[in-house]
């Protein structure tokens, strides 16, 4: 099995310039990793650190052609090649039962949940392949074995996302690919906190805390570890 560590090659991180995306980019940063984030929201840019290793990519991730190209760009140096991938892009949405959602909001969360995390990894894994293997982390939710009313689209795209990892876990594993999926509840971002400010957030996962998570998942150090949906559900370290 051909090994990588996660310092000596690049890795794309969808979803990189957001409230997990950030914490995420940094960590892999701090390993030696040369990192490429996709951005389409140019206010969320500036939320990242400008460093030498930091690739940042203008690109609609629903679009094919702009997915193949950052790709191309995170591949482009063979001596850093790409042997990681990080699918944070997600959405979410709830409020109201089966019936009384348009199925529009179902297809949406599908695309965002499900499509995109679908359409990028299609397009890494040739590479992937290439330099003799890598790893793959996705983003679920325990939602989607602890279902709440309300959120029957979000809940279903990401069981799909569950079902998805642990089947390219199975058909990549020839290919010394590994893909993992990580399964949080309630992620402390700022989104979230004002979203709910009345919420108690001392249980809630620290996105420096899932950072480390999947650090260790696209290292070497986990290399026994392909199609686990790792619970990511809070902290119990001293704030």
């Amino acid at each position: 099995m051909s090994e990588h560590t996660t310092g000596s090659g690049s890795v794309v991180v969808t979803g990189g310039t957001g409230g997990l995306g950030t914490a995420v980019t940094e960590r892999l940063l701090a390993t030696g990793a040369r990192v490429v984030v996709p951005w389409y929201d140019e206010a969320e840019v500036d939320r990242l650190t400008p460093h030498p290793d930091l690739l940042l990519v203008k690109a609609d991730l629903s679009d094919e052609n702009d997915v193949e190209r950052v790709i191309s760009l995170a591949a482009e140096d063979d001596s850093r090649p790409l042997t990681g991938l990080v699918n944070l892009v997600g959405g979410f949405h709830s409020g109201s039962r089966v019936h009384e959602t348009p199925v529009d909001v179902l297809d949406a969360q599908l695309s965002l949940n499900l499509r995109i995390a679908y359409l990028v990894t299609q397009a890494a894994l040739p590479e992937l392949i290439r330099h003799g293997g890598g790893s793959i982390v996705c983003i679920g939710s325990a939602a989607a074995t602890s279902p709440f009313p309300g959120a029957a689209g979000y809940i279903a795209s990401k069981a799909a996302v569950a079902a998805l990892v642990q089947s390219m876990a199975v058909e990549y594993a020839p290919d010394s690919i590994r893909v993992n999926g990580l399964v949080p509840s309630m992620i402390d971002t700022p989104a979230n906190r004002q979203a709910m400010p009345d919420a108690d957030t001392s249980s809630w996962a620290r996105p420096t805390d899932i950072a480390e998570v999947i650090a260790f998942l696209l290292s070497d150090a986990s290399r026994a570890v392909t199609g686990a949906l790792v619970p990511v559900t809070g902290s119990t370290a001293a704030r």
